[in-house]
């Protein structure tokens, strides 16, 4: 313990009746002081990877971090933490960062109060340009042929297992797939792209020169995947550590820059690259968040090259670029505009006007981009109902709101989960699609180990009484189109020349079988608000689902009399009945 040297002179400096008592070496005491904070600034930019910008909150939180790795640092070398009478010139080292520190605190509270959704909702609403559009006029008759049938879940299943298919590269031993992954436009086809990740820091140590050997390229209609080598292997990814961490690579190249979230994607001749928004705030100094352009990592060498937003737009070598918007991002940006545009108050007290997001979104591809999409509900109706839906471009924000009154998607998973209600399918996130110009939401139907097991078909605005199911497409198309004839829309759609995505693209007609015999066995369950007869006829010792709502003279029909039911081969102890005749 140093000497405590006390100044009996009276002329020792004094702090709220305290004497201020310097400990041994004090200046040398502020020199280790200032090295320590110096390396505890060094070790918490290493990890935290703020940027040195100041619209970026983060810089603040780590001069805050600074200022009292400082502080801890004079009450440990003055003797302080161990002996009270040092507190005072403890405090007093303290006194010029901790004022740094409040002024510190009260830019970023003045940077809050400016950026305020309280004074500036008008700036917020417009933040995102929303124009209203016709869906039958730019959203094209569905193309099953391109139409994604799995859901990031599902998606992820195939993945797992394609990998652990790979045994001759010796990749299960070392590798998993990573639980992020993209979805993208690749030569006009929609696959999700999932990276891989080392299976322990262990494997990161044996692995990290060579780096990760590929990627995986789901194909969302054709459910194949194809495992993709990349020569020099993925070297810097957000599963790497120490200076190969993808956010760490990219932080030191653009120290100013504040950063959105990486995602890997694919260019049409097959080079991949991360891609990085730069984000800007636009509303004050801390709100509306919103990007002016991105940089494309090289995963291999690390090469990195940014583009402003503009160029993003219209030049034609970026057009394969397909994420570049968050799509976390986009909701808030349509939150801001469905919720502001009469106003901070009217969207508290009156709402008049006042729409927001609906739970969920998916993608939709349009001219080789993809969209998000997601419907958009009035804050003072019920959940389960949306007033349209939005189309928002994800490469150059480009918003499209169409109006139509129908059901939110989760009403319509729900819609559809009931019509199968005996299997206990899980419906995936919908899908929108045009088919005979009517928004329809499109929906695969998964068991418990997240296999496809049929699909359905839910009319936006009559989702009570339009829903078809089916185990293929063309079943589920052929009794869609033939209950939207019964409720009087038209459609021009031949069922038959439907390509069956999971047949290589070729044409294949789905082969119905036919039972003819006599009731052996009838019950009857209410699914979904319609009576369903489950038949067991002579010839089968299955059951056969017959929906009253399709084939109204099933309700007459008794043990012993004669039917004949159409169907598909399935192996599952319920089949659903394609037609119905009571002989």
């Amino acid at each position: 313990m140093d000497p405590i040297k006390v100044d009996f002179s009276g002329s020792g400096a004094k702090k709220g009746g305290s004497v201020i008592i310097p400990p041994n070496k004090a200046g040398l005491k502020i020199l280790i002081n200032v090295i320590g904070t110096v390396i505890a600034a060094v070790v918490a930019y290493y990890f935290y990877l703020p940027a040195f910008n100041f619209k970026a909150i983060e810089m603040y939180i780590y001069f805050g971090i600074i200022i009292a790795a400082y502080c801890v640092m004079a009450f440990i070398t003055s003797g302080a933490v161990l002996s009270p009478e040092y507190s005072p010139y403890a405090r007093k080292q303290s006194t010029v960062p901790i004022i740094i520190g409040l002024v510190i605190a009260l830019v970023v509270g003045i940077g809050y109060a400016v950026s305020s959704v309280f004074f500036r909702a008008k700036d917020y609403s417009e933040i995102l340009p929303v124009q209203a559009a016709d869906f039958s006029e730019d959203v094209n008759e569905a193309d099953f042929s391109s139409v994604p049938l799995l859901d990031k879940d599902s998606a992820a299943t195939l993945a797992s297992k394609a990998l652990s298919d790979l045994v001759d590269e010796n990749l299960v031993s070392q590798f998993t797939v990573n639980s992020s992954d993209t979805q993208i436009n690749l030569n006009n086809r929609p696959v999700r792209i999932a990276t891989l990740k080392y299976q322990n820091i262990i494997k990161w140590f044996t692995n990290r020169s060579e780096g990760l050997p590929g990627y995986l390229v789901i194909d969302m209609t054709t459910q194949k995947v194809d495992f993709q080598k990349l020569e020099g292997g993925i070297i810097y990814s957000d599963v790497d550590h120490f200076n190969q961490l993808l956010k760490r690579h990219i932080r030191f190249n653009y120290p100013t820059e504040l950063l959105g979230t990486s995602v890997f994607e694919v260019d049409e001749e097959g080079n991949a690259y991360w891609v990085c928004p730069i984000l800007d705030k636009t509303i004050g100094l801390f709100g509306g968040t919103d990007v002016k352009g991105a940089i494309l990592v090289n995963p291999t060498t690390g090469e990195c090259v940014d583009y402003t937003i503009e160029e993003i737009r219209t030049s034609a070598e970026l057009n394969w670029l397909d994420r570049v918007y968050d799509p976390d991002l986009l909701v808030e940006q349509y939150d801001y505009y469905g919720k502001y545009q009469g106003g901070f108050w009217n969207s508290v007290l009156g709402q008049k006007d006042v729409v927001v997001t609906t739970s969920g979104y998916n993608y939709i591809a349009l001219n080789d981009d993809v969209y998000m999409y997601t419907g958009v509900t009035s804050i003072t109706t019920s959940d389960s109902s949306i007033t349209g839906f939005t189309l928002i471009n994800q490469r150059t924000k480009e918003a499209k709101f169409y109006r139509v009154n129908g059901a939110t998607e989760n009403a319509a998973q729900e819609a559809a989960q009931g019509k199968v209600q005996q299997y206990s399918y899980t419906a995936t996130f919908p899908l929108l699609l045009n088919i005979g110009n009517e928004p329809t939401y499109f929906m695969a139907l998964k068991d418990k180990s997240n296999i496809v097991q049929q699909y359905a078909l839910v009319n936006v605005n009559q989702f009570t009484t339009i829903i078809s199911t089916g185990t293929s497409i063309q079943s589920c198309l052929e009794s869609y189109t033939k209950i939207l004839a019964e409720n009087g829309i038209k459609t021009d759609i031949d069922v038959e020349n439907v390509v069956d995505p999971n047949q290589g693209g070729e044409q294949t007609p789905v082969e119905k079988q036919t039972l003819a015999g006599a009731i052996e066995d009838i019950r009857v369950a209410v699914i979904g608000g319609n009576s369903v007869y489950y038949l067991r006829v002579a010839g089968s010792d299955k059951y056969f689902a017959v929906d009253a709502s399709d084939f109204a003279t099933v309700i007459i029909a008794n043990k012993g009399n004669t039917v004949e039911i159409s169907y598909e081969e399935s192996e599952n102890a319920i089949i659903d009945a394609e037609s119905f005749v009571l002989k």
